[in-house]
């Protein structure tokens, strides 16, 4: 039976011209709706976990449509108010070899980025939770989702649920300065902290030595360094860093980290070469691996090599969310990488 995880933030429409076209091209647009734990939601709903997803959805027909997007794909949508006049949208541009993929967004004034504390009732929602998630993204939308992103890993820590917090720094958002003072009053109440290779160093001016990301260069000391440092300052049990190394917008590399405190131990994934489709929600997806391993009961290093593998298989689907199962990812830990036919 699957265990009851909440995530918090926000779900936006994710409109994408066809294939590799360009914004200027585009005649259409792809539709999807996709968010930081909105997709961290979808991952754990397909490996059977319970994953309610925690939002505010302006209440007309597009509100309406991504609930029932996020409905399709297992998310519980059972805590989701419908109030607000709109709903956040981002445009994707996706890249090929040396042009980058672009990303522009459009969410000023969203539904969530007007929540007011006191809004959701925060003991009923982690009723029987074992685990709840958010990202540095939903208290970078306003003064008030940073608010009640405190007030819900407060309430979270009081009911007993574990809680993890994907940095995910986002400097269209705000400034490092701003995330800094933010996110430093909100890890105190964090047992889990992920991030990339360069989150540590926007949001809390943690940097690793002798890595040089757009050159492909990642250096595994660095980043342990990085690892123990964060646990220093806010007492994490656990951070893993994703280690994507940019070969081209086609190509990486990718592998990750797990550091666990209490062992003073280092766990260190396979790397995966990857010819990406689509990386945008690579980090959610390693971010639902993770908690799976852990909800499940995987050893340190068992875990990091399922959520390795299983965001290693996310670069190939278009879209924001992870449509994985368990035995997929197993299959590629196992060694099945070479993309035959399964008859």
């Amino acid at each position: 039976m699957g265990k009851k995880i909440v995530t918090f933030g926000e779900v936006m429409m994710r409109l994408a011209p066809p294939g590799y076209q360009r914004f200027l091209q585009a005649n259409s647009f792809d539709a999807t709706y996709a968010g930081g734990e909105a997709n961290v939601a979808a991952s754990l709903a397909q490996y059977g976990h319970d994953a309610y997803f925690v939002t505010k959805l302006p209440p007309h027909e597009i509100g309406q449509a991504c609930r029932c997007f996020l409905q399709k794909y297992g998310i519980k949508t059972d805590y989701i108010k419908m109030e607000g006049s709109r709903l956040g949208v981002y445009y994707l541009e996706t890249g090929a070899s040396q042009r980058a993929s672009k990303v522009i967004y459009d969410r000023q004034d969203s539904a969530i980025a007007k929540v007011q504390p006191g809004e959701f009732d925060w003991p009923v929602i982690f009723r029987d939770a074992e685990y709840f998630h958010i990202t540095g993204i939903t208290p970078a939308l306003s003064d008030s989702a940073a608010a009640v992103s405190l007030e819900a890993v407060k309430a979270a820590r009081q009911a007993g649920v574990t809680v993890s917090c994907d940095l995910n720094f986002r400097k269209n958002l705000w400034s490092s300065a701003k995330a800094n003072e933010v996110m430093s009053t909100l890890m105190p109440f964090v047992d889990i902290a992920i991030a990339n290779e360069e989150d540590a160093e926007k949001v809390f001016g943690i940097k690793a030595d002798n890595s040089e990301v757009q050159a492909g260069k990642i250096n595994d000391a660095g980043y342990q360094a990085v690892c123990r440092k964060l646990v220093e300052r806010f007492g994490f049990k656990k951070v893993a860093i994703t280690l994507r190394e940019s070969y081209s917008a086609s190509d990486n590399g990718w592998s990750a980290i797990l550091y666990d405190s209490a062992l003073n131990a280092f766990f260190k994934s396979r790397k995966y070469d990857i010819h990406i489709v689509d990386r945008v929600g690579g980090g959610d997806s390693f971010g639902g691996g993770l908690l799976h391993g852990f909800l499940t009961g995987m050893d340190n290093q068992r875990t990091i090599e399922f959520a390795v593998a299983a965001s290693c298989l996310k670069h190939t689907i278009p879209g924001d969310f992870n449509l994985v199962s368990v035995a997929e990812v197993e299959g590629l830990m196992q060694g099945d990488g070479s993309g035959r036919v399964q008859r």
